[in-house]
């Protein structure tokens, strides 16, 4: 076990210390044939017994949850993408190439110069969720062991272990685990939750409840190897039908965590979806601190001792 904090990893469950680990499982998301439904964040809660969290109005978009969060394991962002300005003569950016999703009238932004076909915004959905990275910070700066490596290379909070500390809420580069807030009815109040990739589900050969419910297959479900090679294989379809601002995100083991256990095909850049564009795990820097601080400490006593001894007569 080398319990390694950086780099590629062909095995995160063996490093972390599994004799007879499983293949790495994942998801790999689609976001080109989501159609905005959230089937998947009615059947994360629905499996996982997470309460509701309001049904808010937040005034910027049809989505009512947010972001994800302690009660949000899986969350469908509708992002609704404004044209922008076009002149006759030239083509809209490839960047802004669409594909189309059965949404009434909408289509790609600037695409008409007839002011009555013209359409002025595009939709962008994805169905967002944990990453179960390759080097997790969460679970590297847990002081409980509350998280822990599965033997499926997932990432998941022991509910009856987790004291609430929060630690792990900033660790996470992408801002994905966060602790419960609520009344004192309220299912793992102050404990740290996020998507466990339903390990029940996993150890009795099942499909995860999101992967199961998603009526597109916009979420695929399986080995971390076989969803990259689908998702390079998606890329290049998608690109050849002229989006050219398709891209993959999460799929890449030499990344800033080592390749995530969740990738995405996306439409347009990262930060479009609220995703980091070079996610780096927040401990990637800790054995080098370490030392350091060794090297400070040993420094520290040799000057004391050098004092006290100095100063005897």
């Amino acid at each position: 076990m080398s319990n390694s904090f950086s780099g590629p990893l062909d095995d995160p469950a063996a490093d972390a210390g599994w004799q007879e680990s499983q293949p790495r499982k994942g998801f790999f998301t689609d976001t080109s044939i989501c159609i905005g439904c959230k089937a998947c964040e009615v059947a994360c809660k629905e499996w996982n017994g997470i309460p509701e969290d309001g049904l808010n109005m937040l005034g910027s978009s049809y989505d009512n949850t947010g972001a994800l969060s302690a009660s949000t394991w899986r969350h469908v962002a509708f992002i609704e993408q404004p044209a922008r300005p076009v002149e006759p003569a030239v083509q809209p950016e490839p960047s802004r190439a669409t594909v189309g999703l059965g949404m009434p009238a909408v289509g790609l932004p600037g695409n008409s110069m007839d002011p009555e076909t013209a359409t002025d915004f595009r939709w962008l959905m994805s169905s967002d969720v944990c990453k179960h990275c390759t080097h997790a910070a969460c679970l590297d700066v847990c002081p409980t062991g509350a998280l822990f490596r599965t033997e499926f290379g997932t990432v998941v909070v022991q509910d009856d272990i987790c004291n609430g500390c929060g630690y792990c809420v900033p660790a996470c580069p992408f801002g994905v685990i966060d602790r419960r807030m609520g009344d004192e009815n309220t299912k793992n109040v102050g404990i740290a939750q996020k998507c466990t990739l339903c390990y029940d589900r996993l150890g009795a050969g099942d499909t995860p409840a999101c992967a199961q419910a998603c009526p597109t297959e916009s979420i695929q479900f399986g080995d971390v190897e076989e969803l990259r090679e689908r998702a390079a294989a998606r890329l290049a379809t998608v690109q050849g039908q002229g989006v050219a601002g398709a891209r993959l995100y999460g799929e890449d083991p030499g990344d800033g965590v080592g390749g995530s256990g969740a990738m995405f095909l996306l439409l347009d850049e990262p930060e479009v979806y609220g995703l980091p564009p070079d996610p780096v795990v927040t401990t990637k820097d800790l054995p080098e601190m370490w030392k350091k601080a060794a090297l400070a400490a040993v420094g520290l006593l040799a000057g004391a001792a050098a004092a006290f001894l100095g100063g005897r007569p």
